[in-house]
């Protein structure tokens, strides 16, 4: 398989991007970066954020949205946003409480989503879901994770985020194995027991299986790297972690 490209999502340095996102977007490119995932666009319009992208060789792979902006009329207005940034994956990062309080609201909210994914493929869209942690606590006999994608077409992408699920209390690889080529961008974000600001490849992360998984039966096409805690400022910790995945071979 060829390399899967690294992106950085930007929500991890969203304090430097909001005091300047052309500068920020620079720095990331000269890390070696291959592309960015956007949580938000500071007041940008498409065109001028797909100007800065392109003016640093950077690929949009993925934008977080809220769930309103995929449905009814927002949602073509949604996609051809995020088509002049040059990306097809409009992937929801979290959902009220209405559609997440049982396991029936998840059973409905993978419906919804059934209806978002049909509509977004005749756009060359894709759209799909990244976890937090409650999304692996047992609601009403099952988790969450488990409703939501055992219900869902093979078409509404699996967005995992490594170390959101372990602070959950699971580990990635057993869903890696049961949802194969649903894995289109995945999230790389340690976890440690002992540390809440280790880095990737400081952790408890079983990266070895999880690249495997991503490189074989996953069909991962983006990896993306997010942080949330710092022992460094922001950009130097995002710095380190693409450096340990160079490190891994990545």
């Amino acid at each position: 398989m060829e390399r899967v490209p690294i992106a950085l999502q930007l929500y991890s340095v969203r304090t430097d991007c909001a005091e300047d996102l052309p500068g920020t977007l620079a720095k990331v490119a000269a890390m070696g970066y291959d592309g960015v995932e956007f949580a938000g666009y500071y007041d940008y319009a498409a065109e001028d954020l797909r100007g800065m992208l392109d003016d640093n060789g950077l690929i949009c792979c993925g934008s977080h949205l809220g769930i309103q902006t995929l449905l009814g009329d927002e949602l073509e207005e949604t996609a051809e946003f995020n088509r002049t940034l040059g990306n097809p994956y409009l992937i929801c990062p979290g959902l009220p409480a209405e559609y997440t309080n049982s396991r029936d609201a998840w059973r409905r909210t993978a419906e919804l989503f059934n209806d978002i994914s049909a509509k977004c493929r005749a756009m060359d869209a894709w759209t799909g879901y990244h976890n937090h942690h409650t999304e692996f606590t047992e609601l009403d006999g099952e988790m969450p994770w488990d409703t939501f994608f055992g219900n869902t077409d093979k078409a509404v992408v699996m967005q995992l985020d490594t170390g959101n699920a372990l602070h959950g209390g699971a580990d990635v690889v057993p869903f890696l194995e049961r949802y194969p080529g649903r894995a289109l961008t995945v999230h790389l974000k340690e976890y440690s027991a002992t540390d809440d600001k280790a880095l990737i490849g400081e952790g408890d992360v079983r990266w070895d299986d999880v690249f495997t998984l991503c490189e074989t039966t996953g069909a991962t096409r983006w990896y993306i790297v997010e942080q949330e805690s710092y022992a460094y400022p922001p950009l130097e910790c995002v710095e380190r972690c693409l450096q340990k995945l160079r490190d891994m071979g990545k």
